[in-house]
């Protein structure tokens, strides 16, 4: 959408989704991502196969959708990015959206380098570039890993090449706009994606001991689920899988046109990305399998997740196929489609809050912060020491600052501001699902317990021994230091003034450009007051 003038006291326009249709493929696309194809299946795997999907149903149910909702309603009440909407549910409460922003702000500099690692080897898939051992050849020929190296000047070109390559591409994107451009690319992106694993899939169900990987994963061990750290480990696959409670969510919902079936969206987004990983548990596990039987031993011996399996474990696959370099341009093919939809979800949570912040036209934020962003990512990670360097920070940035913010968001909202009654209002306002006190109870009691027992559980885990054996320097710098930068970075952004936003902050009676007959419920937050004859209408509305 065109922008209005950025005159001081003056505010841009809203973009908005063209379609209800186009922000589910978009928020579908952000959720799918190369956690779904490498973390799930190991995951479900490793705690209890089978039975691994009580837990993870009941996570679903009781804090995935719950978060997601709440995300949904935050982003789609206020209108805004991040930190724009914690600043309208209160000023001094801006903080939480800028921490939001830092982590996906360096999620998205090291996301970027593995997407271009897997865009290589779709293309090296076809003469098997790898060799006969594609252990030594990813580490030593492909990434030339140093990890002596606590910051490697040392540039891998081909590395730096396809990293730079997936800049661009993001940044195109980006700057072209919310609907012309991430709409538009999801719409395309996605259903490629969806028919191009399941071809992966037949192929791998088609692989002689392919049984013997189903029976490995779906066996259910029912002891495992006497294990409390089986629970969090389910809980900890929805946090990381849905994109919630890190500003994903809440940024997509805020483009959505006021009259938007907001759970009814809610539920279709987390249905479709929990059936995308167990799609993927199928296709790895079957892959896995026929391993297993080529080596002629267990499949937990061949198990594995994350790059391992991705850039490892899967090559040696393909060598043993027939077809393997087929499969194997599928597959990774299908890792960079996946990678793609959701980098360009995250590095919009920073493109959107710079832009409300200092109120400047969409192109010039998306190449000029995407433009630092590419080379802060090219600096770190297309080195020889990239692998390090993107190891902790994946481990600091996902596992402490992602749940961190997310348990900070619903403490700052309901334990304190004790705001979530507006939000239900607002969900069902617009909604034909409808929630109330149960929807309360997951995101206020449940997702509180379960993010804090996780949170403090990391913790005492990394004080106690230095993660994956680096040197303290090298966790310090990329780890622990990232962690404070995301902090006092937020704090400061926070003390800046804003330029030409409108009603910055929400006392009731403020509606931040929301369709009129939403006003109401604004002024009444804290009663659950469905909106029947819109909920009734919400089909033809959205």
């Amino acid at each position: 959408m065109s922008a209005t003038s950025s005159q001081p006291g003056q505010t841009q326009r809203r973009e908005v989704f063209s379609s209800r249709w186009v922000f589910l493929l978009a928020a579908v696309g952000s959720a799918v991502g190369l956690g779904n194809i490498w973390r799930f299946p190991y995951v479900a795997y490793d705690n209890g196969g089978g039975a691994f999907l009580i837990p993870y149903l009941v996570a679903l149910l009781t804090a995935g959708i719950p978060l997601l909702f709440l995300d949904y309603a935050l982003g789609h009440r206020y209108r805004g990015s991040a930190p724009l909407v914690f600043r309208r549910i209160k000023s001094w409460a801006e903080p939480v959206g800028w921490i939001q922003v830092g982590v996906a702000f360096f999620i998205t500099i090291y996301y970027a380098a593995i997407i271009g690692w897997a865009g290589l080897y779709a293309f090296k898939s076809f003469n098997k570039a790898w060799g006969d051992d594609p252990n030594a050849y990813f580490f030593g020929d492909f990434l030339q890993f140093d990890e002596t190296a606590t910051f490697s000047t040392d540039i891998v070109p081909q590395i730096a090449l396809a990293l730079a390559a997936v800049w661009i591409a993001a940044i195109i994107v980006l700057a072209i706009g919310v609907d012309k451009g991430i709409g538009r690319v999801s719409m395309f992106f996605m259903p490629v994606l969806v028919v191009l694993f399941i071809i992966v899939v037949i192929q791998a169900l088609l692989l002689p001991g392919a049984a013997t990987g189903l029976d490995a994963l779906f066996t259910p061990n029912w002891s495992a689920l006497a294990n409390p750290t089986v629970w969090i480990a389910a809980y900890g696959q929805i946090f990381f899988s849905l994109s919630v409670g890190f500003g994903i969510m809440l940024t997509y919902s805020s483009y959505l046109r006021p009259r938007s079936n907001l759970t009814g969206t809610g539920l279709t987004t987390a249905f479709a990305n929990s059936s995308f990983e167990v799609l993927a548990g199928i296709g790895v596990f079957a892959a896995l399998g026929f391993m297993a039987t080529q080596q002629s031993v267990a499949v937990d011996e061949v198990a594995t997740s994350g790059i391992g399996l991705a850039f490892v474990a899967f090559p040696a696959i393909i060598n043993e196929m027939t077809l393997g370099p087929i499969f194997g341009f599928f597959f990774f093919a299908s890792l960079t489609l996946a990678g793609f939809t959701s980098l360009f979800s995250l590095l919009e949570v920073v493109v959107s809050a710079v832009k409300d912040k200092f109120n400047l036209p969409r192109k010039a934020v998306a190449i000029g912060i995407g433009t630092f962003m590419a080379l802060l990512s090219l600096a770190l990670f297309s080195t020889t020491s990239g692998l390090m360097a993107l190891d902790v920070m994946d481990k600091f940035t996902n596992n402490i600052g992602i749940v961190a913010i997310a348990l900070i968001s619903v403490i700052v909202i309901d334990w304190i501001l004790r705001r979530i009654d507006e939000f239900g209002s607002h969900l069902n306002a617009v909604s034909s699902f409808r929630v109330g006190t149960v929807w309360r109870i997951c995101v206020v009691n449940v997702t509180t317990l379960v993010l804090g027992f996780t949170l403090i559980q990391e913790l005492v885990t990394l004080v106690k021994e230095p993660y994956g054996g680096y040197t303290g320097v090298q966790i310090a710098l990329y780890g622990w230091a990232v962690l404070a930068i995301i902090v006092i970075s937020s704090l400061t952004l926070s003390i800046l003034p804003w330029r030409g936003t409108a009603r910055l902050d929400g006392p009731p009676g403020s509606d931040f450009g929301v369709d009129p007959y939403l006003r109401r419920t604004i002024r009444e937050p804290r009663r659950f007051e469905p909106d029947t004859a819109t909920a009734a209408q919400n089909g033809e509305q959205s």
